[in-house]
């Protein structure tokens, strides 16, 4: 047995090494901001803070790192379980509740803080990420004057949101900036252009910040992906103004593009996504739902988009996909996820009439088209200064769905389009379908009071008087109908007009009429025409004169086009294996015909010749041509009878071979 090997001495335990000095650890903690090593940056700030707990410089410079780090949890974190944090610490934790879009409470911890630029910025940012724009320009107003670097970038974005495109261009130059010297300047001016309609102009300034943007990132020494990522929400919008331009295919083969290579930000993967699948309509809505997918959060099984995406897009973008996404689902008739998903959105978007209306679309596509139009004119009383879209849609539910009398009253409240020729024309013919003739005729002769009255340059009375003139007549107010017309005569002089007026005066007073129609003028062409005469013949006689013969021009004129015009000629198909250039025999003409009806058909004939057997089973009967008593004579006439007999079998057997078909001609005939 090997002896026990003897435990070596335990070293002596060397004294704990006393903490380097705190100016050291803060030199090594700037060293490392300055070279962007922020992780390095906090783990030196937690030395600092376990020699000098609670020390301000310590826990600020470790916060800043964490959320230069982009670990604005652990930021929250520090910031948390801090003792007594410093009152402009909540600074910080607005941003870090801002970070995590929790938007509301990032506003709540800004008011202990007070006002300074900072603080206003991270404040608009937040309004504006809240989707009140109102309050947010007003802050952005009050830091004009203050020197804040891009700060024309946020104000642009801002009037853009807000619905103020118009006043982009005043801002930019009073701020003494052009749109060119960024491209994030560049890209929001365009989307100014975009709202104001001028998408030439915008294409051109897109691809304007394209190439400056392209300049300035690769003068930071950016890899080409991350200049492209960068640069991917300046390709989306290149694409969408495409498609606005009319330029589809190209929009489209954009946004696979995007989505195929996949290197850009998730804000502008989302976009590129819903403008394709808004582009291709109801095409091939399973591949559409399954690039919707691709938003949602991976955590839910309902569609809910990812956390990340949702903190990014704003109100409208976020509402235009879950509507998008609605509409599929409505298409792939999945109308139990359609239900699921609409019963979420009222409270997603408190402040959109979106919800309601897709609720409708709901309701609809189930055949429940009272129960659409009841919960739009709920929602239409609740708010009425969001009433006139849900007002359309609920006369469009009810027209569709056979309830005239609802889809004119629900027209009828939208009091600012009641004059409209379009909106006249709907209400009368809605009255119509519906019976209340004395309605439709109160709708015209209310647009007509307000066309006498109005001051406008594209003044539509004409029009008006016209059509309730033609509407009065038909439903037999021939009065009312001669009065619009002479009025219509007398204060514009159409012709139009005047020939309404005589076929309706003639009809009460014909004296009246006479009158009027002298105020016709003369048709070219009808002077030598009788008119009495020609009543009394039984057609209308051509009169020679320059409308004849401008009649017969056109007429050998429309004669020669038609004779120009010439039949396309179309090549035989011939069956398959047969060469044109060598047909063959021709097949008989008479190859589909039954056996009986051919020219070669001859009947079979009985021979009346033949032995008749009688008598009783098995007797034998005597041939007809054995020799008799006499024997002579007899046999002379049976070798005429025979050689008449053979001579003719030989002519049909002539006749036969002469006219044999063919083999499958034969096969055909005894079918």
């Amino acid at each position: 047995m090997a002896p026990k090997t003897k435990d070596k001495p335990k070293p002596a335990s060397t004294p704990s090494q006393p903490p380097p000095p705190v100016e050291d650890l803060f030199t090594a903690i700037n060293r490392h901001i300055q070279r962007s090593e922020f992780d390095q940056a906090a783990k030196i700030a937690d030395q600092v803070l376990s020699i000098a707990p609670g020390d301000e410089d310590a826990l600020r410079c470790k916060v800043v790192a964490l959320i230069k780090e982009d670990r604005i949890e652990d930021a929250l974190l520090t910031i948390q379980s801090s003792m007594k944090p410093p009152a402009e610490f909540s600074f910080f934790k607005a941003y870090c509740l801002y970070r995590q879009n929790k938007l509301d409470e990032a506003l709540e911890s800004l008011k202990a803080q007070e006002s300074s630029s900072a603080t206003m910025l991270l404040e608009s940012q937040i309004l504006y990420r809240l989707g009140k724009m109102d309050a947010c320009m007003d802050i952005y107003q009050k830091l004009q004057k203050s020197k804040i670097e891009s700060l024309e970038i946020n104000l642009v974005a801002g009037l853009v949101t807000a619905g103020r495109a118009s006043e982009v261009q005043g801002s930019v130059e009073a701020l003494r900036v052009k749109p060119t010297s960024s491209f994030e300047l560049a890209y929001n001016t365009a989307c100014s252009l975009i709202e104001r309609n001028k998408y030439t102009d915008a294409e051109q300034l897109l691809l304007s910040a394209r190439r400056i943007g392209q300049e300035t990132l690769m003068e930071d020494n950016l890899p080409d992906d991350d200049i492209e990522i960068e640069l991917a929400p300046i390709a989306v919008q290149l694409a969408y103004v495409q498609q606005l331009l009319g330029r589809k295919q190209e929009a489209v083969e954009a946004y696979s593009d995007i989505i195929k290579r996949d290197l850009a930000d998730e804000s502008s993967i989302a976009v590129a996504v819903n403008n394709l699948i808004a582009s291709k309509g109801p095409k091939d809505v399973s591949d559409s739902l399954k690039k919707f997918d691709r938003l949602k959060d991976k955590d839910t099984q309902n569609f809910q988009l990812a956390r990340g995406l949702d903190a990014k897009l704003s109100l409208k973008q976020k509402e235009a996909l879950y509507a998008n996404r609605v509409l599929l689902l409505l298409h792939a008739n999945r109308m139990d996820q359609a239900r699921e998903l609409v019963s979420a959105l009222p409270d997603m978007f408190a402040d959109s009439v979106m919800p309601v209306l897709l609720q409708a679309a709901v309701f609809v596509r189930e055949n429940k088209a009272g129960r659409a139009e009841e919960i739009l004119v709920q929602f239409a009383e609740k708010f009425p200064e969001k009433s006139k879209i849900v007002y359309l849609a609920r006369a469009q539910v009810a027209a569709t769905a056979g309830h005239p009398h609802i889809a004119a009253d629900s027209l009828a409240k939208i009091s600012d389009i009641q004059h409209l020729p379009a909106t006249v024309a709907t209400l009368v013919s809605l009255k119509e379908r519906a019976g209340d003739i004395d309605g439709a005729a109160s709708v015209l002769d209310s647009a007509i009071k307000w066309w006498s009255n109005a001051m406008t340059e594209d003044n539509k009375l004409n029009i008006i008087m016209q059509e309730a003139a033609s509407f009065k007549l038909r439903h037999g107010k021939e009065e009312d109908a001669a009065c619009l017309y002479e009025e219509l005569v007398k204060s514009h002089g159409s012709i139009e007009a005047l020939v309404g007026l005589v076929t309706t005066v003639a009809r009460v007073d014909v004296n009246k009429a006479e009158n009027y129609e002298k105020q016709l003028k003369p048709l070219p062409g009808l002077k030598g025409v009788d008119v009495d005469s020609l009543e009394r013949t039984s057609g209308a006689k051509h009169v020679e004169g320059a409308s004849h013969v401008g009649v017969t021009e056109a007429y050998e004129e429309g004669k020669s086009k038609t004779k120009a015009k010439k039949k396309r000629k179309r090549k035989p198909r011939y069956p398959k294996g047969f060469d044109p250039a060598n047909p063959g025999p021709p097949p008989d003409p008479e190859r589909w015909l039954p056996k009986r009806e051919r020219s070669s058909y001859r009947p079979k004939r009985k021979d009346k010749r033949a032995a008749q057997v009688r008598g009783s089973q098995g007797a034998v009967a005597r041939d007809k041509y054995e020799p008799n008593a006499s024997g002579v004579s007899s046999n002379n006439s049976n070798s005429k009878s025979n050689q008449a007999t053979t001579s003719e079998g030989a002519s049909q057997n002539a006749g036969a071979k002469q006219s044999k078909p063919s083999s499958k001609s034969r096969k055909k005939s005894r079918n």
